[in-house]
């Protein structure tokens, strides 16, 4: 029934029903760890957690055993419509090292979306490497900076 539902509200393709019963979507949707459900309110919490996948899967890029975050995020964002298919419905891709000043110097977000049923960016910072603590204050400071009243991220945008 979870893909009768989603084909119903995605107005999916067979081809795209078929990729996701091949990669397992019912197994892998909202289940990424997060602390969404306590920090935000329910609705938005409960749209935010069903929006992560674990793990994500990035099949549809070939690249070579020993690849570095560059030629990973290339790889992503040259398939972009198959990376927004895995995405998941609501997102848009705004940009690719996205340019953030920060006191004086200027700091890339890796991966920019915006998702339109939460009305809220979604910062992505590839890693290839094992997650360490010194991630969640850099990506920390890059959520910091996009959350920002609008007039700021409208100035953001011109940076582009």
């Amino acid at each position: 029934m979870f893909f009768v539902d989603e084909v119903i509200k995605n107005n999916w393709s067979r081809a795209v029903l078929l990729n996701f019963l091949d990669t397992n979507l019912y197994e892998r949707q909202g289940k990424a760890i997060s602390n969404f459900q306590t920090t935000l309110p329910a609705y938005t919490g409960d749209l935010a957690q069903e929006i992560t996948k674990d793990p994500y899967n990035f099949d549809f890029i070939a690249l070579n055993r020993d690849y570095n975050e560059k030629e990973l995020e290339d790889a992503l964002t040259e398939k972009v419509m198959n990376l927004l298919i895995e995405m998941g419905k609501g997102f848009a891709f705004v940009g690719r090292e996205y340019p953030l000043p920060i006191e004086g110097t200027e700091e890339y977000i890796d991966l920019l979306f915006y998702h339109l049923n939460l009305h809220c960016y979604v910062v992505v910072e590839v890693k290839i490497k094992e997650f360490k603590s010194r991630d969640i204050g850099q990506i920390g400071t890059y959520i910091n900076i996009v959350e920002r009243p609008f007039q700021v991220l409208c100035k953001l945008q011109k940076l582009i």
